[in-house]
């Protein structure tokens, strides 16, 4: 029985995955105290971009001029969806910030109904119901929202435009090679907007080794992993799996950040995970439509 067929074996990995990208949260918010955001996601982007290319070098061979235009433009949006989320993580708890970066897929079919005219059913619609009333309960003090809370929201919601500009601008050409650029992107931007306050290394090992678990493990292979799963995974199945992130995340917000489970965290992410749940399993998406299943590398 070969490893496609064996189907618990892509959803450990996945499952793996997940729980990866749940721990980087946690992991950078100590990393972020010691070099600023802008410097640490130009590391982190450019040394998993240098990585998937070592990796694949073949991958060069199917870029084209416009395929690296959209590319660079899927790019811009991912970056900027990083940018502010990591800001917000700075500014607010690991177990919001992961529950709120959730709602890029409460995001995608909003703004596909809007731009596109895409369907949205009523089920959708409550999923949107719980998830805001789970952002309130989180992220709502008194009647003025966070500041850490809505940068994240920011980052969501741009994560939710990339998904859209992905899913109409990826189609029969190659993923590996399209999240390659992407990373470059993210890379080069985050570059450019660190020179005004100054580019600055990584200024201790306990820093670059955060950069290079995130570089290597949230990003190229976390990538590949979701990428050779969904290539015999219904992207439901898979939607569903990489959700664990977010629990994942609060765990590691509270073990290894010694943050509290409070009630706002508990019964606000249980609202937005029951409406994350119900956009993915209700997904209603055509072929031509956005799926709210991301390749988001937290």
């Amino acid at each position: 029985m070969s490893l496609k067929e064996h189907k618990s074996i892509p959803t450990l990995l996945l499952l793996f995955v997940a729980l990866v990208w749940g721990s980087t949260f946690a992991i950078m918010k100590d990393s972020l105290g010691r070099i600023d955001v802008n410097s640490f996601l130009a590391w982190r982007f450019i040394v998993a971009a240098l990585i998937m290319a070592l990796l694949r070098p073949k991958a060069f061979r199917h870029i084209t001029p416009n395929f690296l235009l959209r590319g660079i433009f899927a790019g811009l949006l991912l970056g900027g969806g990083y940018i502010f989320q990591t800001f917000g993580l700075t500014q607010t708890t690991v177990a919001k910030t992961g529950f709120i970066t959730g709602l890029y897929a409460v995001f995608t079919p909003l703004i596909a109904a809007i731009f596109f005219k895409h369907h949205i059913s009523r089920i959708q619609w409550g999923a949107v119901g719980l998830a805001t009333i789970g952002m309130a309960i989180l992220s709502f003090h008194g009647l003025a929202i966070g500041h850490g809370e809505l940068l994240v929201l920011i980052g969501a919601l741009f994560f939710a435009l990339h998904i859209i500009g992905l899913s109409r601008w990826s189609p029969d050409r190659d993923p590996y090679a399209l999240t390659m650029i992407q990373m470059a992107t993210v890379g080069m931007l985050s570059l450019l907007a660190s020179l005004k306050g100054g580019f600055h290394a990584p200024h201790d090992q306990g820093v670059w080794a955060v950069v290079i678990y995130s570089a290597l493990f949230a990003s190229a292979f976390a990538f590949i992993v979701q990428t050779w799963a969904q290539s015999f995974m219904a992207a439901t199945s898979v939607g569903i799996i990489l959700t664990m992130e977010y629990i994942f995340a609060a765990i590691f917000g509270i073990a290894l950040v010694h943050e509290h489970l409070t009630w706002r965290i508990g019964v606000g992410g249980i609202c937005m995970m029951a409406g994350l749940y119900l956009v993915i399993l209700f997904d209603e998406s055509s072929p031509n439509e956005p799926s709210t299943t991301h390749e988001k590398i937290a």
